[in-house]
C-alpha cells in the first residue's frame, strides 16, 4: 500500500488508454491478500472525474463490489456516458481484470448551485490529541500487524475515540502532508478512505474484530454522498454507526465531519461479516 501521500497521488494518477479507457496501477502489499476496496473505489472516481467538464463536481457515488481484485496486475476503467444535462452529468464505470469486470460505479455530477443549507451537528468526543493512536491499539493486540500497518498506511494518522455503544466507532483521521491543489484528487483520497474501519461497527457488537480468522469479511456495496468541501489541514471525525446486522451481511452508515465542524460527506456499506464454520 501507499507509504506516504505522494505515493497516494501517485496510485490515484490513472494511465489512458483509449477515449473513455484508463489504467490504473497497483501497489505493494504484505498485509493485504487482495485489492483494498477503497482504492478501486478512488480509481474508479477519478477515471469518472477525467471524463466531465472541470464545473460539474461529484454529488453521489454508488457502487458494488463483484470480485476480488488481484493485486499482481493493472486494473482497466472503462467510462460509459450515461447522461450530460443542464445541471447533472451521469457517468457508469466498470473496472476490469483478466477479462472480468471486479467492480461497478455509477457517479453523478452537479454543477454548482445556491440552495437550502442545514446540517448535523458534529457529535461531542475527545479532541484527537487525547484519543490514542490505531497503531498503538493494533500493536497491543498484534505486533507484527502493527509493523505493517505502520510501513503502509503512514499516508494517515488514524485515532480512536472511545465510546460506550458497542455498534458506534468513531474515529479522529489526518492526512500526514499537503495534498496538491486540485478538487478531484481530494475526492478520490476522501473514497479511499471512506472504506477504512467501515465495516468494524457491524461486528464489535459481537465481540468480534474484523481481522479475527473467525470471521470471513468483504465489502459488498459503497456509497457517498459528497455534501461540502473539505478544508484543508484538519483533522476529520469519521462517525460510524452499525443499525444492522443479519443473514451473514452488516451495515454501516457513517458521516464525516471536518474539525471545524462542517458536515463533508455521508458514507453506506453493507459488508459480508460471514461465521467461519
Amino acid at each position: 500500500m501507499p507509504a506516504d501521500l505522494s505515493e497516494l497521488q501517485e496510485l490515484l494518477t490513472l494511465e489512458p488508454l483509449d477515449d473513455r479507457l484508463f489504467r490504473g496501477r497497483q501497489p505493494a502489499s504484505s498485509i493485504l491478500p487482495r485489492m483494498f476496496g477503497g482504492q478501486v473505489a478512488a480509481q474508479a472516481l477519478v477515471a469518472a472525474q477525467l471524463t466531465v467538464p472541470e464545473d460539474r463536481r461529484v454529488h453521489s457515488l454508488h457502487s458494488y463490489f463483484l470480485l476480488e481484485g488481484d493485486l499482481s496486475v493493472p486494473v482497466v476503467y472503462d467510462v460509459e456516458d450515461v447522461r450530460d444535462g443542464g445541471s447533472f452529468t451521469t457517468r457508469r464505470i466498470a473496472a476490469r481484470q483478466h477479462g472480468a469486470i471486479i467492480f461497478y460505479m455509477t457517479a453523478s455530477f452537479q454543477r454548482l448551485e445556491e440552495g437550502f443549507d442545514h446540517q448535523d451537528q458534529m457529535p461531542e468526543v475527545l479532541p484527537p490529541e487525547e484519543c490514542p493512536a490505531l497503531t498503538d491499539i493494533i500493536r497491543r493486540i498484534n505486533p507484527d500487524h502493527a509493523d505493517g500497518w505502520v510501513k503502509e498506511w503512514s499516508a494517515v494518522d488514524v485515532r480512536l475515540a472511545p465510546g460506550d455503544d458497542p455498534s458506534t466507532q468513531r474515529m479522529w483521521f489526518r492526512l500526514n502532508g499537503r495534498l496538491n491543489d486540485d478538487r478531484r484528487m481530494r475526492n478520490a483520497v476522501l473514497t479511499y478512505f471512506s472504506d477504512l474501519t467501515l465495516l468494524g461497527p457491524t461486528l464489535r457488537p459481537h465481540g468480534v474484530a474484523v481481522s479475527s480468522p473467525d470471521v470471513q469479511v468483504a465489502s459488498l456495496d459503497h456509497s457517498i454522498w459528497f455534501h461540502r468541501p473539505a478544508p484543508d489541514d484538519q483533522w476529520y471525525l469519521y462517525d460510524q454507526h452499525s443499525p444492522s446486522a443479519s443473514a451473514g451481511r452488516g451495515l454501516s452508515i457513517a458521516r464525516l465531519f471536518a474539525q471545524s465542524g462542517e458536515l463533508v460527506a455521508s458514507i453506506a456499506q453493507e459488508g459480508l461479516i460471514r461465521p467461519r464454520r
